[in-house]
């Protein structure tokens, strides 16, 4: 079966399940594993991620939707060259991916129909579910359970490690300018680690937040990572944050408990890795009990910040 993933974390799931040759075309954004890089990039954005800044690329997005312009271009002829059997998308937000609309528009330029799946997770266990409903489309069903009852045996795993441990109040942050609380299955994930997300929305969409309301949930552990940057892309960006004169008032700058995190490798992404991304912040929640998962030490760091 030939099959196109516009959503990076189907990449991912796809080469799990032992699907690599069998993708003809994938998004700009699929990076893992690395030969991804080597499929054909079928899909592109209007928005520069390396040179605009967080405050740009909002007002980009919200001109652009307010407008009913897509920020994804597929392209039709290399799509049609491709001539795949499934494409996979998703529905959950017009901003991080392709969403179906934009991908059904650019069907019509195929002489057939292929089968298009489209996904549309707000928690972990809809992420899972859709592991199975990709292996089911594809054939591989028996490796998508396997795959599946792993990711439940290492959140198990977490869950026995930090049970009983004092639980921190967490603030992660999913844009810098303005400002963003997560949402979706961030939450679920400080929650499985050991922690209490104190702004954001277990299930339901990120949403905008002052430094009033932060410094009224006075977090003492600060996650930041912003939906789409690289951990080094987003320390760039880091002044926005502290500068700001609430910033050294804040619990967990106070005491040195701020994290920048790669958010795309195990928070912004519905994949596999957001097992990973459970299992690094036990690690950084609960030290004593937990270990951060191989491979995952140069994809964060400790924001160094006044100590008082």
């Amino acid at each position: 079966m030939k099959i196109c993933s516009f959503v990076p974390s189907a990449t991912e799931i796809l080469f799990a399940l032992g699907l690599g040759d069998s993708i003809v075309g994938v998004s700009h954004e699929c990076d893992v594993p690395a030969e991804a890089l080597t499929k054909p990039r079928l899909l592109s954005t209007v928005v520069d991620q390396q040179r605009m800044t967080s405050e740009q690329i909002d007002t980009l997005v919200r001109t652009s939707l307010a407008h009913h312009q897509s920020l994804y271009r597929v392209d039709q002829a290399g799509l049609r060259a491709a001539a795949p059997e499934l494409i996979i998308t998703q529905d959950l937000c017009e901003v991080c991916a392709v969403d179906t609309a934009v991908v059904t528009q650019a069907l019509h330029s195929l002489p057939y129909r292929p089968a298009v799946i489209s996904l549309h997770p707000h928690t972990l266990a809809d992420i899972l579910d859709d592991i199975r409903r990709i292996g089911e489309a594809a054939g591989r069903q028996a490796q998508a359970g396997r795959l599946v009852e792993s990711l439940r045996a290492r959140l198990a795993t977490v869950q026995q490690l930090v049970d009983g441990q004092p639980r921190p109040r967490v603030f992660c942050c999913e844009w810098f300018q303005p400002l963003m609380a997560s949402g979706h299955w961030v939450p679920e994930q400080v929650t499985l680690a050991g922690g209490e997300e104190v702004i954001g929305r277990a299930g339901g969409p990120s949403g905008y937040v002052t430094w009033e309301s932060i410094e009224a949930a006075a977090p003492e552990v600060i996650v930041l990572m912003p939906c789409g940057f690289s951990l080094q892309r987003a320390h760039h960006e880091l002044a926005v944050l502290t500068r700001a004169p609430a910033w050294r008032r804040l619990p967990a700058v106070r005491t040195g408990q701020v994290y920048l995190i790669n958010g795309p490798a195990y928070f912004n992404c519905s994949g596999p890795r957001l097992v990973d991304g459970v299992e690094l912040l036990a690690a950084l929640l609960h030290p004593d009990c937990c270990a951060a998962p191989t491979g995952t030490a140069t994809h964060f760091l400790q924001v160094v910040s006044e100590k008082k």
